[in-house]
């Protein structure tokens, strides 16, 4: 192995994958490499992890490399970029530092949820320049559907590194910044190793649309809408509930927040100023007395959340707020693939209610926070980079990019994944190494990997259920009493109408009586005899194997 310094990439988490952010970039000989973090995400279980609560990458890695992480660099406040921090960081206690924005969602998070300690966090906006270790970071203004994003130009002594973060191009945003073009190009004159690039929107052709079209398009909408009209975004995209107040204050109608994470993100954003000269929003008890033509709702749940406002809304289970036939509501979101059947089925709610729905389909109410093919290939133009890594994306988007890239004459595009250690400099670029990694995940109050958590046993009850069965013996080995059969999750009753528990019951009776008294000193013999008998027996019944807990007791 050599002992030459080297420049080195590592994600663990955001590459191949939507979501879960988190990337690694080393300086110094393998030996002894200084590592920052930039950016420390989340993604959501899906019914395959039933239980579970946030996905959070695996930093098993830094288990070793713990002395040599010198800093934390947060890009935005979006939880698959910052929502991690209040879990992982207590394992790390380096210094972070992000926004003022971002620092304040933090904190209002980690009361919300009562996390323990504090995270300390050193401002940090674009213009500044942090210093730790072998690396320089600058902080670059970039637009994105959140406040006070920014790309990071990290400065080595190998090169400099532009790691984007999520950004798009929007000449006309409801809210700052715009993508910084002077300072990009500026950074590219003095010269730009490798380009780290957001690929979300790889796949699309063109440039998105300005956020202040969509503004207009949701004032009409407002403007046209009969009934109230209920508008479901993401509640982070500060820039849209901006959007969607002004609206409905020239349309002469009072806005009602709904949603806890929502109420979050507009009081953090009224403390650092960004929501000035926005009138207030109404309480909920004053909802039923406004006319119907009168209101807008902002309310989350946009991806078909179960617990969130607007799902409450489509299963009419609110209190104080409901909607009727001929009610509008907005969808001004996009749907995060896995979240589809979800969201369908909240509409399907709504419209069984006689609600109207209007989608991003049908209108102009959403645009991603995501650059598309030609502002991916200004980005290219302004910083020049000698090599392009795709980064934020699942592979058809990296590989997008990918082919982009080299269609735009950048000559070095490696293939790179999760935990891929990949050298940028010296000598050839290609993956020298891997790193552990994977997914961890945090259920209730505790985090573990996933047989520490259970969820393949979890996964296990939810499509087959559970049996237990209690038996004592007597000093002859026979039955003491009748065994007690308690199915959790079966059928009740077989497909030729016989009792389940009965079924159930009659194995138990038959496991025991089969193996002769003097055999039945082995009650491991036993036990394992009982086990099988209710697993067979209720296979036969029932087609499906449950798993089965046997309680056997010699008295």
């Amino acid at each position: 192995m050599t002992n030459k310094e080297e420049l080195v990439f590592l994600p663990l988490g955001g590459v191949g994958e939507i979501g879960m952010n988190l990337a690694l970039y080393g300086y110094g000989a393998p030996s002894n490499r200084q590592w920052i973090m930039v950016d420390c995400g989340v993604t959501f279980p899906g019914p395959d992890l039933p239980g579970v609560d946030l996905v959070l990458p695996d930093i098993s890695f830094l288990a070793s490399e713990r002395k040599n992480l010198k800093a934390i660099i947060i890009t935005h406040a979006h939880e698959d970029h910052y929502g991690g921090l209040n879990d992982l960081w207590p394992g790390l206690n380096v210094p972070v530092y992000a926004s003022g924005f971002t620092a304040g969602l933090l904190e209002a998070k980690r009361r919300y949820e009562e996390s323990r300690g504090d995270i300390p966090v050193t401002p940090f906006k674009a213009g500044d320049i942090i210093n730790v270790g072998p690396f320089s970071i600058e902080a670059v203004a970039v637009n994105h559907s959140i406040p006070e994003p920014m790309a990071l130009v990290i400065r080595t002594p190998l090169g400099n590194v532009v790691h984007t973060g999520d950004w798009k191009i929007d000449l006309e945003p409801s809210l700052g910044p715009l993508t910084n073009e002077k300072r990009l190009r500026e950074i590219g004159d003095e010269g730009v190793l490798a380009l780290m690039c957001d690929s979300t929107n790889a796949l699309r052709d063109g440039v998105s649309p300005s956020e202040k079209e969509v503004s207009e398009s949701l004032q009409k909408v407002i403007e046209s809408a009969e009934g109230r009209v209920a508008i479901t975004t993401f509640s982070s995209n500060v820039g849209r509930i901006r959007s969607v107040a002004e609206a409905a204050d020239r349309a002469g109608r009072e806005v009602l927040l709904l949603g806890s994470s929502l109420k979050r993100v507009v009081d953090v954003a009224r403390d650092v100023g960004i929501m000035e000269g926005i009138k207030p929003f109404i309480g909920e008890d004053e909802y039923g007395y406004i006319p119907r033509d009168k209101v807008v709702v902002i309310l989350t749940g946009s991806q078909g959340e179960p617990r969130a406002a607007l799902a409450k809304l489509a299963r009419d289970e609110m209190r104080n707020i409901a909607l009727s036939a001929g009610d509008l509501v907005v969808f001004s979101s996009r749907a995060i693939p896995g979240n589809e059947k979800a969201i369908q089925d909240i509409k399907n709610g709504l419209i069984e209610q006689g609600v109207n729905v209007l989608t991003d389909s049908e209108a102009l109410v959403h645009v991603s926070g995501h650059p598309r093919r030609s502002e991916l290939q200004q980005m290219y133009a302004w910083t020049r980079p000698e090599i392009l890594v795709p980064v934020h994306g699942e592979a058809a988007h990296l590989t997008a990019q990918r082919e982009l890239g080299l269609q735009s004459g950048i000559a070095t595009v490696p293939r790179v994944r999760n935990g891929d250690i990949l050298r940028l400099a010296p000598g050839p670029v290609e993956v020298v190494g891997e790193a552990p990694h994977g997914r961890i995940f945090k259920d209730g109050k505790l985090i573990g990997d996933f047989d520490e958590m259970g969820i393949g046993e979890r996964r296990k009850l939810a499509f087959v259920g559970h049996v237990a069965v209690n038996v004592l013996l007597d000093s002859r080995f026979d039955f003491v009493g009748d065994p007690v059969v308690v199915p959790v999750g079966l059928p009740e009753f077989d497909y030729e109408g016989e009792d389940m528990n009965d079924t159930l019951y009659d194995a138990v009776l038959g496991a025991v009586e089969s193996i002769p008294r003097a055999r039945r000193k082995d009650l491991e013999t036993v036990r394992e005899a009982v086990r099988r008998a209710v697993r067979a027996a209720a296979n036969e019944a029932w087609g499906k194997k449950p798993v089965v807990t046997v309680f056997l007791t010699k008295i």
